[in-house]
């Protein structure tokens, strides 16, 4: 019997919050429908209804910690200026933020992308959520070229270059928290985004 209407969204939604507990805790090469059906108080007949194995479930993780992303980094940059800079850094900071405050979304990241290796369909999943990344900070980057804030430059590849910078900050932060504070870590990469981008002085 299906679920009821209305019930299947938060039942849906139960799942996925077990399913990055039980990553965060034991990875996904430790990750069973059995333990996600424990940590839900849920049979794993229901777990089937919803998914069809873990490599599903951890898709629907990718998808929910990257929803969350974008509701962080789209309420941060709503709380302050509009202009290019500004967005920009508010960007780096809800991502940087996010490493140490949902530390556990940060590791579905990990465990997607060391899963991604071995799976061209996950990879292809990847590679659409990165290009969608880029694009999204490719049109604040090109707001700041066309407000004659930023150099010309070709957006996307500057996108690349500052998602490379956010990536590779987060995973210290997520891998080490005492490595270095979020602020202080904001403040160099906000400086490095802006060093980058900076108009060259004829």
């Amino acid at each position: 019997m299906s679920p009821r209407r209305g019930v299947a969204p938060l039942r849906r939604a139960e799942i996925v919050r077990a399913t990055i507990r039980c990553l965060a805790r034991d990875g996904y090469s430790g990750l069973t429908m059995k333990k996600v059906a424990r940590e839900t108080g849920l049979s794993q007949g229901i777990l089937h209804y919803y998914f069809a194995d873990k490599r599903a479930i951890l898709v629907a993780a990718l998808e929910s910690v990257t929803a969350d992303l974008d509701r962080r980094v789209a309420a941060a940059q709503a709380r302050g200026p509009r202009d290019a800079r500004a967005r920009l850094r508010a960007l780096v900071e809800a991502c940087l933020r996010l490493a140490v405050e949902e530390r556990a979304f940060w590791i579905v990241f990990v465990e997607f992308w060391g899963e991604m290796m071995h799976d061209r369909r996950l990879r292809e999943i990847n590679a659409a959520l990165y290009d969608r990344m880029r694009r999204m900070i490719g049109a604040v980057v090109a707001q700041g070229v066309r407000a004659g804030r930023f150099r010309r430059t070709d957006v996307l590849r500057a996108a690349a270059v500052i998602l490379g910078l956010v990536d590779g900050v987060s995973l210290q932060l997520t891998f080490d928290p005492a490595a270095f504070g979020v602020a202080e870590a904001s403040r160099f990469c906000g400086e490095a985004v802006t060093r980058y981008l900076a108009k060259e002085i004829a």
